[in-house]
């Protein structure tokens, strides 16, 4: 992954996920952000790095609950949440839409009154104006392959929705360590020099 963003370094793509990826960083609330696709993607991939960064950050509030069109009735627990988690959605949660494809009028109506109940809508989609009419951010990425110039060598590399999921799910756990990392410094800079003296 650290090899294609250096590639994408100069056509825009990662700092566009890496801003969207803010934008869900700010949004997210642990148990609170819900992960869903249309009938004929499913992000599990998507859910499975986010997941991971999660882990790996120590960033709870990163870690999805995949919302299912059709969980089947067997399905553990974490596999088996359907669209009525939706319509439970609450003010301060945020659904994540990733569309592919067409996104069905049944899931438009969800977003629409999540939106209204005052969740943060959030999504990557292949054009739908449906969709980035109701989203607060949007990560619009053509359903054609991108075949990108880099710089390097001229050669083509390739940008597609996989790629744009691993380069957000990446972004968004890098995002709270670099902060991490921050608020460590400043703490052991603390301990070294002792407070700020009184005036």
């Amino acid at each position: 992954m650290h090899v294609l963003r250096e590639l994408l370094a100069t056509s825009g793509w990662v700092e566009r996920t890496r801003e969207f990826a803010s934008s869900l960083r700010r949004s997210a609330r642990p148990g609170g952000l819900l992960l869903v696709g249309t009938p004929k993607e499913e992000p599990w991939h998507l859910a499975a790095h986010l997941s991971d960064e999660s882990r790996f950050a120590g960033v709870p509030e990163l870690s999805p609950t995949l919302v299912r069109w059709s969980p089947p009735a067997n399905a553990p627990a974490h596999l088996a949440v359907g669209l009525d988690r939706i319509e439970a959605a609450a003010r301060g949660e945020t659904l994540f839409v990733v569309a592919p494809d067409a996104v069905p009028e049944q899931l438009l109506e969800r977003v629409a009154d999540a939106r209204r109940i005052g969740a943060t809508i959030l999504s990557i989609d292949e054009g739908d104006d449906d969709l980035a009419g109701l989203a607060h951010d949007r990560l619009y990425v053509p359903t054609r392959q991108l075949d990108i110039a880099t710089d390097v060598d001229m050669s083509l590399v390739s940008v597609d929705f996989d790629a744009v999921q691993h380069l957000v799910s990446v972004a968004a756990g890098e995002g709270d360590q670099r902060r991490k990392l921050r608020d460590r410094l400043s703490q052991l800079l603390e301990r070294v020099s002792g407070p700020a003296p009184e005036r």
